[in-house]
């Protein structure tokens, strides 16, 4: 038999949205006390983003590095399959990337449409982050969905340093 659950008192929902906009702000000290009294750091909201997939998009490393410390997923996705170092990758966060690395990040995750963080970075020509995955194990041979390595990506989006670095320039 399920029980009927009452809704969320409003109070509760205004929190909940406070919280994720100090994801989103980076806000460390409206969020570590919560932490610390257990509030969840794979906690999601309405389109599974994570705190520490806003937090890694808005580039905000010093609360990145408090979700891990707390425990966050690093392999964790929203709704769209993305996952917090696709994240870093795609916005340049090279201090992100390197959290999360640090703290279990697959390199060679990819999301539904097949594509890595490294896949992003060559994209958008962030040459440091694509050197970091490399270095960190990334495979610039997997292949995305459609076909496409990094080295090609980069190259279709006019990325020509890290094209020429993945030997597609």
């Amino acid at each position: 038999m399920n029980a009927v659950k009452p809704p969320l008192d409003e109070a509760i929902l205004q929190e909940l949205r406070q919280v994720f906009h100090a994801a989103r702000q980076g806000d460390v000290g409206h969020l570590a006390p919560l932490l610390r009294a257990g509030l969840p750091a794979d906690l999601t909201n309405d389109a599974g983003d994570s705190l520490l997939m806003l937090a890694a998009y808005h580039r905000h490393v010093p609360l990145v590095a408090l979700l891990l410390q707390h425990g966050a997923d690093t392999e964790r996705r929203n709704d769209k399959g993305q996952s917090p170092l696709g994240a870093a990758a795609f916005k340049g966060d090279e201090d992100i990337v390197h959290l999360l690395l640090q703290h279990g990040a697959q390199v060679d995750a990819t999301g539904a449409d097949g594509r890595t963080a490294l896949m992003y970075a060559a994209m958008f020509n962030r040459t440091a982050i694509v050197h970091a995955l490399l270095q960190a194990g990334a495979d610039p041979a997997r292949q995305d969905a459609a076909g496409g390595t990094a080295g090609a990506l980069a190259a279709k989006m006019g990325a020509a340093e890290t094209a020429a670095v993945l030997g597609a320039g």
